[in-house]
């Protein structure tokens, strides 16, 4: 760490990365977007980060793990430095993010159901040759419509 002031501790990126748990290039994504602000920068041109930083990218990675998009992790950010409890909207999202991930699970039931039959119906199929009329028998031999 990088004492700038008597107990200013300050971090690099690498610094901040490692305590973090997260790759620098996470740091500096995050930092790009908005969600970590650099306090500093150092004679040498490093950007430097107060410790609190280390928290918020804690954050970052568990909202992460729960579903949270960097932009809704934004959103909470920006009610958090208001003062206002993020919660309501944390809420709203997570029912969101449940309600797409429940439509995208129902379409890959049903690709798992078109792959299983069109397995099932190839394993009795000769395999053919191009001529010209087809590229591949067994995917011009099903007749589910394409999605």
């Amino acid at each position: 760490m990088i004492a700038i002031n008597q107990g200013d501790e300050m971090l690099t990126v690498s610094e901040l990365s490692k305590l973090a748990g997260v790759t620098p290039d996470a740091i500096r994504h995050y930092t790009h977007i908005g969600l970590l602000k650099v306090e500093r920068r150092a004679k040498n041109g490093y950007r430097l980060f107060n410790t609190a930083n280390v928290k918020h990218v804690k954050f970052i990675r568990r909202a992460q793990g729960l579903g949270f998009t960097l932009a809704d992790i934004a959103i909470i950010f920006q009610h958090s430095e208001k003062g206002q409890s993020p919660c309501p909207a944390v809420r709203d999202i997570i029912h969101q993010r449940i309600d797409d991930n429940r439509t995208r699970l129902a379409g890959l039931n049903a690709l798992q159901q078109r792959m299983d039959e069109a397995l099932d119906k190839w394993k009795t199929m000769p395999d053919g040759e191009p001529d010209g009329n087809a590229i591949c028998y067994l995917i011009e031999s099903v007749t589910e419509p394409i999605e």
